[in-house]
């Protein structure tokens, strides 16, 4: 049964990323993805802050790119749902729905996913209204009228972003108070086009070919109004895609994986790239500078370890 070097867990940016510098660098490397090429950027239609695009790009052609160039320099690709993985071993085995693979190095760049609010027509309006990522998409909405659903301190950071873009911003948390940090509140006051909806949630989109409005109702009296909008953006947290390590890797308070700038995690051999692990700052450019670090030091690894 082959060994690969390395197993990237995800095909996002991090994932196809460490692939390509782990081939390059002449190590064999195995890319398992379970949906398609891009991870969770294939759901952004228009990318405008990655460099080498200066007409931007959407994510699903950029994740494709990305692919074909570390399959150019000879990484392989598997579309699968990995079940388990064995990483305690100095080879370690996953395991998919229909098969099982074997390497001496694992890079989980699994991602994490936003959390949505779960109403009627959210899915089918992400990119045409509703976006998850105002440091991404802000921009798009320049002059006009957008709302934050959140209180904790993303949404409010968000709000205080799109206020320098936006005509107007309204914060719409389902609490009477907001979670976010202290040190968000006074800009928050202070910002003249910030307005703040407290006790209440959104219930309903209004589009037709793009969304033009939410429906938020007031949780203590129970009133319902229309909320005209051009954007709405939803930053109720994310979730990290990290079931699978749970026992074998560390992880932090938010259930991402405990890895520095050198993604190494608690078990040697084991890297995590992107999204899933604690970082500051999750963003298509810095998941794929994870990639890079994480095939630098697999490699490191693997020259240093021997006897496989």
């Amino acid at each position: 049964m082959k060994i690969y070097d390395m197993i990237v867990l995800g095909g996002g940016p991090a994932g196809y990323t460490a692939a390509m510098y782990a081939v390059r660098a002449g190590l064999s490397a195995l890319v398992i993805e379970k949906v398609a090429a891009g991870g969770q950027m294939t759901e952004t239609a228009a990318i405008d802050n990655y460099p080498g695009f200066e007409d931007g790009v959407d994510g699903y052609t950029l994740g494709g790119k990305m692919k074909a160039q570390a399959e150019k320099f000879g990484a392989e690709s598997v579309n699968a749902e990995v079940r388990e993985v064995f990483l305690m071993d100095k080879v370690k085995r996953i395991v998919t729905e229909d098969s099982e693979y074997l390497s001496k190095t694992v890079v989980a760049a699994t991602g994490a996913h936003h959390r949505k609010l779960g109403l009627r027509h959210e899915e089918e309006l992400i990119g045409r209204g509703v976006g998850y990522c105002a440091e991404c998409d802000g921009m798009f909405y320049k002059g006009k009228n957008v709302a934050v659903v959140g209180g904790g301190n993303s949404a409010a950071a968000d709000a205080l972003a799109l206020s320098r873009i936006a005509n107007s911003v309204t914060l719409i948390h389902r609490r009477d108070s907001l979670r976010a940090s202290k040190v968000y509140h006074e800009p928050l006051i202070n910002a003249e086009n910030v307005h703040l909806l407290l006790s209440s949630e959104a219930t309903e989109f209004v589009f037709e070919d793009k969304l033009t409005g939410v429906y938020v109702k007031d949780k203590i009296t129970g009133e319902e109004r229309m909320l005209p909008l051009d954007g709405l953006f939803i930053s109720i947290g994310r979730s990290p895609e990290t079931d699978m390590f749970k026992g074998q890797l560390a992880l932090d308070d938010n259930g991402y994986l405990q890895a520095g700038e050198d993604t190494r995690t608690s078990v040697p051999g084991v890297f995590a790239a992107g999204d899933v692990r604690t970082k500051a700052l999750r963003q298509i450019i810095t998941a794929a500078a994870d990639g890079a670090s994480a095939a630098h030091f697999a490699e490191e690894y693997l020259a240093d370890a021997g006897g496989f």
